[in-house]
């Protein structure tokens, strides 16, 4: 799973990326900045308490493990992540970020990086479009003396991308139509089905996708049996159909701080619009890296760790940010991150492992492994996300609650732990 950051240039999106993922990333105030796509990892939280919790009570109800100590740093988790951590049982799971070069309006046309913009979006599951809630950048990304309708900007902002979007996708049909509409005659529904795949595939389509967008057309009443009579006008419409199902577009209204009011709520969307400070996350962070703070992402407070070594304007900044945190409830960065893959696109967590009795791996590391992967997985392609070879020579799955055997059908629930039997 990959999340794509995307938005004008300037808006802070490469921020947002350090922010989430604390990697090195060219920062500046001025458009293409970044070049080309950068990947990282954030960690966002599970949404369910890590299962060594259920671990540990049954170790300590066995007598093996004492009671958790007051003084213990992981305040009681006993698991091993591979990435991540688990502090009070709760784990930080990894999300995959790229943080896309800017656009600018006309990129379909080749404007700006042009197609290789809309290349680095394919692979990606969802996209987050980072936009100005303070409106203190025209829509190229140049800076602004003084901000004009703060609302109407944004919404501008987000009608360019979605515009883009669907030339983009318009531009795929358009190039070999006539031959879809001869499959159209031939086959009916089906050669249209077939002709949406065969052009989109390559850009994250799939079946469910294109059999969606068909239903919403014909729930319209919108005639599919014609289409050698559709003109430029009904192609775009497709585009416009099946772009929120290819591309799931959420908003960070970004510079949330510096905004007059909160505009973000007044948005033309039916996005998840939330709002973001990508500058303080990206200080805070820092700061609690290099040991001055104590910081989780997330949270909407902080403590100050070496107090005696910060001068006057250091102190007077943090406090400054500890207002804001407070009175934002947070940065809004992990609150998106965790509602884009645990709410909109439905994810669950599974834990898989190599002995269902004491959930280790083959050197006995507790639980060090939490996959995000769709809802409904079943125990097969599982085997599939850990390894090829596990998945070729599938044979069972077993239920490390339950110690149950579970076939290569069998749905997994969130926060389920499976030992994968393979030949």
């Amino acid at each position: 799973m990959r999340i794509g950051l995307v938005g004008k240039p300037n808006v802070g999106k490469s921020t947002f990326f350090s922010a989430a993922t604390l990697a090195k990333v060219d920062i500046a105030n001025y458009p293409f900045c970044t070049i080309d796509a950068n990947v990282g990892v954030a960690f966002i939280h599970a949404s369910a308490p890590c299962p060594c919790f259920e671990l540990r009570e049954r170790l300590q109800a066995e007598g093996r493990m004492e009671p958790i100590d007051e003084k213990d740093p992981r305040q009681g988790s006993i698991c091993q992540p591979r990435t991540g951590s688990c502090i009070g049982f709760r784990r930080y799971v990894p999300c995959h970020l790229v943080d896309v070069a800017g656009l600018v309006p006309g990129a379909s046309e080749g404007r700006g990086r042009g197609n290789a913009f809309l290349s680095d979006l394919a692979n990606c599951t969802s996209l987050i479009q980072v936009i100005d809630a303070s409106a203190s950048t025209d829509i190229e990304g140049n800076p602004i003396e003084a901000a004009g309708d703060v609302l109407a900007s944004m919404n501008e902002e987000i009608s360019f991308l979605t515009d883009e979007l669907d030339s983009w996708i318009c531009s795929i049909l358009e190039d070999g139509w006539s031959r879809g509409t001869r499959r159209v005659q031939a086959e009916g529904e089906k050669g249209l089905a077939g002709f949406l795949l065969e052009k989109l595939s390559g850009i994250g389509a799939t079946h469910q996708m294109i059999h969606s967008t068909i239903e919403d057309l014909r729930n319209d009443d919108i005639d599919l049996s014609n289409l050698w009579q559709w003109d430029n006008t009904m192609i775009t419409e497709i585009a416009k159909r099946l772009r929120p199902y290819i591309f799931p577009i959420n908003i960070a209204a970004n510079k949330a701080d510096l905004a007059i009011d909160e505009p973000w709520n007044d948005i033309e969307s039916t996005a998840l619009v939330i709002p973001t400070m990508a500058d303080m996350e990206l200080a805070l962070r820092r700061a609690d890296a290099s040991g001055l703070i104590t910081y989780e992402s997330g949270e909407c407070d902080f403590s100050i760790s070496a107090e005696k070594s910060l001068n006057e304007a250091q102190k007077k900044a943090l406090h400054s940010m500890h207002q804001r945190l407070t009175s934002s409830q947070g940065t809004g960065i992990s609150q998106l991150l965790e509602q884009i893959v645990f709410e909109s696109l439905q994810m669950v967590v599974v834990y898989p492992v190599q002995d269902e009795g004491q959930w280790v791996d083959g050197d006995g590391r507790i639980l060090p492994d939490a996959l995000i992967v769709k809802n409904g997985i079943n125990a097969k392609q599982l085997a599939y996300q850990v390894h090829t070879d596990l998945g070729d020579g599938f044979i069972k799955g077993i239920d490390g609650r339950s110690k149950r055997t579970i076939g290569a059908e069998h749905e997994l629930e969130n926060n389920a732990i499976v030992k994968i039997h393979s030949r």
